[in-house]
This record gives structure tokens, sequence and C-alpha cells, in this order.
């Protein structure tokens, strides 16, 4: 976790081919059968990284893929990472349907648009906490929504 936060600091600081080079390293080392909640992580952020709107679904759909994995395996010794991943699906679900609304696929950008919003109280309470994440989630959901009404 501590080379994928290296990684996204690169991304958020503006270095997104440095970020994909790293992410691309890190997937490799991961693979498909590889911890879910780093490759949640990984493929959540590396769809950032994708200049092209079919690659980045192709990531955030791993991300989700591996978010329900993680969800489904239920031992008690996963929980945590389990209710840290259960965090992860509003953005999951508004990420996919930023980019199926880039993909031209209003539909299917509703129905996950739907799905961030009912897994929101995954969030907890309003308010400022992890940097604001919450309030900017739940803004960007009702942006989309308002923006998919209108067309």
């Amino acid at each position: 976790m501590v080379r994928i936060g290296q990684a996204v600091m690169l991304l958020h600081g503006g270095d997104r081919e440095e970020a994909r080079n790293r992410f691309g390293a890190l997937w490799s080392e991961i693979g498909e059968a590889g911890d879910a909640l780093h490759r949640c992580t990984l493929a959540h952020y590396m769809a950032d990284t994708q200049d092209d709107p079919g690659d980045e679904l192709a990531w955030d759909l791993r991300a989700l893929a591996a978010a329900d994995g993680l969800s489904r395996e239920g031992p008690a010794a996963r929980i945590p990472a389990a209710l840290a991943v259960r965090a992860f699906y509003p953005a999951l679900h508004l990420n996919l349907a930023v980019d199926y609304v880039k993909l031209q696929r209003p539909e299917a950008a509703r129905v996950h648009l739907a799905r961030a919003r009912a897994a929101t109280d995954a969030l907890g309470p309003g308010g400022e906490g992890h940097g604001g994440h919450r309030q900017d989630v739940r803004a960007a959901i009702t942006r989309l929504e308002r923006t998919l009404r209108e067309e």
C-alpha cells in the first residue's frame, strides 16, 4: 500500500505517465489473483492515468470486481479490509458512471450513479473527514445526476 500511495502522490502531483508506469509495475507484481484490497486500490487509481475512456472503464471495472471479491471473502481477519473497501463503493460506482458518460452510454451511467448514491451511507455522516472526500463524492454524484437529467 505504501508503494501504491507513492504512485498516487505522483498522479496527484501531475505526473500521470510516471504514475501509470509505477501502477503498471505494481499490477504485474500483484497480479489478478493478488490481495483484493491492493488490486481494488491500484486499479481504482490506475484508471485515472488512462487517456482512452475504454481503458479507463476497464480499470474501473477491475477495481469494482476486486471490491466485490473482497466483500464476498468474509473471514474475520478480512473484516477491516472489507469495511475499507465498502467505503470505496460510492467512488467506484461514480467513476464507472463518469466512464459511461464519456463513452456516450447514459443508461449504464445512470445505473452506476444510482448505485453510487445508494452506497453513500458507507461514507458516514457528512462533514469534512478524510480531507473532504465524503463531501466531494456526494457533490460529484449530485453534479452528475444533474448533468444526466439535463440530457
